[in-house]
């Protein structure tokens, strides 16, 4: 039985490297090594679109020859077999079989090098393939794995990518998620479910995002993609590119992630999958449903795709948080008795005398609890997400393909919260019971560990926030290519509507209580005081004091277009140079938000007579473990009980509310930038090295229009803001160049270093030119639209080995510069600002601080290695066929301090210093399984008042994934997310100071997937 191998590598990965325009030309845009036949044919299909088809047991998989960048198909393919004994022939125009040198050629090979024959020849040379019984190969996590090894090693740069299987297949929750396995890729967690994705430990914000080339939006108040509205079974391949070239969007500072869709001329021929799941959460105790399905055809010179996908999430999340520090000056600089008090307190129970109440150095040096909060969340999440793609191919030369995608996420999150407000305006210290001098001592400072107090807030708060959350995007991409060049193009829209609808209601009791750190949370008991309460069991003592709420739209357009021109050349006096490529880009994005917050505080508009009249007692009552499914508070041996959401919405409501918006809160920033790049590519040998050389620069032209509201108070001392929208204008432009190179040291073995300067945009509501006021604090607040972005000269070096099988071991350093880090700052006073009271009369003129966001001076070095390893076990021995590890880690260092004002040294907000992620996994035709930990360190999350840096505790994370294939094309599947039952939490300072406490449960799925 003779055997066939298709290798269509590039057919079932849309490419989304930045050399995938010039790819798509039809030269091999890069150099490609001496390595094995087959996955040299990997790389030059790839890079040529072309199908190659041979037969592996007669043809073996010799060694083939380097081939330099540059090159049409034939004279490659060409130079790859030379010293092989084997050659090629087209079999139509897109497809090319490898054979035997001395075998009878049944169909004539093209007329002339590089071009491919035309079509009407196919039916003929296909007749001889067709009595060979042919094998396909089948997608499998060790087959991914492979793919995503080839796309690494044939991009110029440093680069990282999963493939459909990987994306797809893993227990994943949502796009975030799946990325987390990537080298370098870390991601925040809310309530168990991951959000954002961090690159190289910066920030969200530093990392650039596109869909099929065209930056995405997704309706966050930043630039920062929220990728949790993303499902993962609608994505085909990502690429996280860390090393741009000039081609690049900007590039982002932290990296790119570049997402594609899929395509239907990605399949060969007809394509139909479907899948179901069902999931369970250990918590909640619910199951959720997930539906996907993916249609594909092709006839002639066109092809359609369309895939769907739809899931529901109700996860429940048992959380303590809030414990954060508090400096005693909230009491010390309080009026007396308050404040006098504290002082005589401190010193009575432990010692400490206060020299000067209103010394913030000494007095922010003596810390209490601020609050304990339990509390319990709910969130019913409604995803669904579509693609569909049309594409008019009618030959590997030309395509034009219009891609959309569309998509909703919409969420309800209840959140029950008991909790005790220690450092409320009613009252100070009344017991010491216990403090820590030693701890913290190296900074000065004594912590409350145990305190009772006069008046503590004891707070029930029904809070719901409703996100709806519609996203589109829709582009056209021309590809056309001749012998030795290629043109592309693309016209795109990518956009986001949010609303997000706010509600909180609030009951208070005010009474003495005592507050106390405990293991790994805080809690709040009765004190001894004859006065107090058990906060728990007191509903006639919490009074009705407001039914808050807020809301917010925000939309978010970008229109793009871009045209891109490659040329390969074959100059005499230069032979180095085989590929120059040239473009330019255009963006429109516009940014509106409105705003808008009401408290209802009686059964009409405007009435009070709510207002500590109306107890917590007064409205129907359930037990949180009722409210929510799952049964019992899973931090404490606690229940109480509370008003629910639902009969909130509905009761504290009156008929024709509306939250109506704030003048003060609207902004809109349009940005349009213009960019023009040029790069080239150099293949050429170094004594006997082969060295492949990009090199380029780009340069884009920013103008920026922000308009927003100002606020001025009127004589009867209401606020009011301008008639209309005050704007203005800003712009900057940069030149960004960078340099991009790899060389072949021996067989397998790349040398690759890359070096460039890139930049991320500040946020859009950083630049929006709007004012709002602090009456009370004295205090406007601006936008900044002279803000500049962001910038960063980084490096990189790094040593690859390519192993037999798609083995993969790699060792990288890097090392970035960042300047022009945004910080708010004091930019200006406006003096004698009139001041009013509530009634009206005046309170006096006063001088008003101007703080906003700017660029600050200086520059800060992050720094670190990438480790990789990708190995099949069955190098090792053959009992392990079938066997791998994928795994990866990073280690970063930051030269940046955290501010505090108390001259604390921290890391850099956001930044772990240690990730890692380890895969091991087996498969075979019928069966696979996978078992993947993911590790991140503790990070300094926030710097509270800043002064004490806010740490969020290392996390580990175990999942799993069984598959069984029950025939060729049905396969039964069983995921588990954080199987091990993990808790994230978080302190201040010291593990002793833990701030919050959280558990998300276990996630376990059964799923059937369907294959035709």
């Amino acid at each position: 039985m003779r055997r066939i191998l298709f290798l269509s590598i590039a057919l079932a990965l849309q490419a989304a490297t930045t050399t995938a325009t010039a790819q798509e030309a039809g030269v091999a845009t890069e150099a490609i090594p001496s390595q094995p036949l087959d996955r040299a044919l990997n790389a030059l299909s790839r890079q040529t679109g072309l199908q190659f088809v041979y037969g592996a047991q007669a043809a073996g998989n010799p060694e083939t020859r380097a081939i330099p960048a540059g090159l049409p198909p034939d004279e490659g393919l060409k130079r790859l077999l030379a010293g092989t004994g084997l050659r090629h022939r087209y079999l139509n125009a897109t497809t090319v079989t490898i054979e035997a040198a001395g075998a009878p050629a049944s169909a004539p090979a093209p007329a002339a090098p590089g071009a491919a024959p035309d079509a009407a020849a196919a039916p003929q040379a296909l007749a001889p393939v067709q009595e060979l019984e042919s094998v396909q190969v089948v997608a499998s996590y060790s087959r991914s794995l492979e793919q995503a090894v080839d796309i690494k090693r044939s991009n110029i740069g440093f680069s990282d990518s999963i493939v459909a299987t990987d994306v797809a297949d893993f227990p994943e929750q949502n796009l975030s998620e799946a990325l987390q396995r990537m080298p370098g890729v870390t991601i925040e967690r809310n309530k168990g479910l991951g959000t954002r994705v961090n690159v190289r430990g910066l920030p969200s914000e530093f990392t650039h995002v596109s869909i099929n080339n065209l930056a995405t939006a997704s309706g966050s108040g930043g630039r920062d993609v929220e990728f949790d509205i993303f499902a993962s079974e609608i994505i085909q391949q990502v690429t996280v590119q860390k090393s741009p070239t000039a081609a690049d969007e900007e590039g982002g500072i932290a990296g790119s992630v570049l997402i594609s869709t899929a395509r239907p001329f990605d399949y060969d021929g007809r394509k139909l999958v479907a899948s179901a799941e069902g999931a369970y959460n250990s918590i909640s105790e619910e199951t959720d449903p997930k539906l996907s399905f993916l249609a594909s055809d092709t006839w002639g010179d066109w092809g359609a795709l369309v895939s769907f996908s739809k899931a529901e999430r109700t996860n429940r999340t048992d959380s303590t948080s809030g414990i954060n520090f508090r400096p005693m000056f909230r009491f010390l600089e309080a009026s007396d008795p308050r404040g006098s008090q504290a002082a005589e307190v401190l010193e009575r129970d432990a010692g400490i005398v206060v020299r000067d109440r209103t010394d913030r150095d000494e007095t922010g040096r003596i810390i209490f609890q601020d609050k304990v909060g339990d509390r319990v969340y709910l969130d019913d999440q409604d995803k669904w997400g579509a693609t569909a793609s049309v594409q008019y191919k009618p030959s590997n030369r030309f395509s034009l393909t219009f891609d959309a995608m569309i998509g909703g996420y919409d969420t309800t999150e209840d959140e029950y919260d008991a909790a005790a407000y220690s450092a409320s305006s009613r009252s100070t210290l009344e017991t010491i019971h216990e403090y820590d001098a030693t701890t913290l001592s190296e900074h000065g400072m004594v912590v409350l560990r145990d305190v009772s107090y006069t008046a503590t807030q004891h707070e029930f708060l029904s809070k719901e926030r409703i996100n709806r959350t519609d996203y589109s995007q829709y582009s056209v991409a021309m590809d056309w290519k001749g012998d030795s060049w290629g043109i592309d193009a693309m016209l795109g829209y990518s956009g986001a509507e949010k609303t997000l609808d706010y509600a909180n209601l609030k009951h208070v009791a005010y009474a003495p209580s005592r507050t106390r750190w405990t293991g790994n949370s805080g809690e709040t008991i009765p004190s001894d005081n004859p006065d107090t309460i058990d906060m728990y069991d007191a509903p006639q003592a919490y009074l009705f004091e407001a039914y808050e709420t807020t809301l917010e739209q925000v939309t978010d357009d970008k229109y793009a277009a871009q045209l891109d021109f490659s040329k390969a050349l074959d100059l005499a006096f230069l032979p180095a140079l085989r590929n120059v490529q040239f473009g330019a880009r255009y963006t429109d994005k516009s940014k509106e938000r409105h705003y808008g917050e009401l408290k209802i505080t009686g059964p009409a508009a405007g009435d009070t007579s709510w207002v500590d009249t109306r107890t917590l007692a007064d409205s129907p009552l359930q037990w949180v473990s009722d409210i929510v499914p799952g049964g019992a508070y899973g931090v404490k041996d606690l229940d109480w009980r509370q008003v629910s959401n639902e009969y909130a919405r509905g009761a504290f409501r009156y008929p024709g509310f509306a939250t109506p918006f704030d003048e003060g809160q609207y902004y809109r920033v349009d940005e349009e930038v213009t960019s023009l790049y040029a790069m080239a590519d150099f293949a050429f040998d170094l004594g006997s090295l082969p060295l492949a050389v990009n090199a380029g620069a780009r340069y884009a032209d920013t103008a920026v229009l922000s308009f927003g509201y100002h606020p001025v108070q009127n004589a009867d001392g209401t606020t009011g803001y301008t008639d209309s929208p005050v704007s203005r204008k800003g712009g900057y432009d940069d030149i960004l160049p960078s340099l991009n190179m790899t060389a072949e040291l021996s067989d397998g073995l790349l040398l690759r270093a890359a070096a460039s300067e890139t930049l991320i945009r500040p946020q859009l509501t950083d630049i929006a030119y709007k004012r709002t006021a602090s009456w009370n604090s004295f205090r406007f607040t601006d936008g900044n639209p002279d803000l500049l972005p962001t910038t960063a000269r980084q490096w990189e070096i790094g040593l690859e080995k390519y192993l037999e099988n798609g083995g993969l071991l790699a060792a990288s350093y890097f090392r970035k510069k960042i300047e022009g880090v945004v910080v708010n700052s004091l930019t200006g006073v406006v003096e004698d600002v009139a001041v009013y009271n509530a009634n009206g009369t005046l309170n006096g003129h006063y001088d008003f601080d101007v703080y906003q966001p700017v660029n600050a001076d200086g520059s800060y070095e992050v720094d670190g290695i990438e480790l990789i390893a990708q190995l099949p076990l069955s190098m090792l021995h053959g009992a392990l066929e079938g066997f791998g590890i994928n795994a990866n880690y990073t280690r970063l260092d930051s030269s940046l301090a955290g501010e505090s004002d108390l001259g604390i040294s921290t890391p850099m907000p956001g930044l772990a210093e240690n990730t890692f992620n380890f895969t091991l996994y087996y498969d075979n035709d019928r069966f696979d399984a996978r078992l993947s930990y993911n590790h991140k360190d503790e990070y300094v999350e926030s710097i509270g008042y800043n002064m004490y840096p806010i740490w969020r505790d290392a996390y580990g994370q175990l999942d799993m994934s069984i598959g069984y294939r029950l025939t060729d094309r049905i396969k039964l599947t069983l995921k588990g997310i954080n199987m091990t039952d993990e808790t994230t939490g978080g302190y201040t300072m010291d593990p002793s100071f833990p701030t919050m406490y959280e558990r998300s449960g276990r996630r376990i799925s059964l799923g059937i997937r369907a294959d035709f």
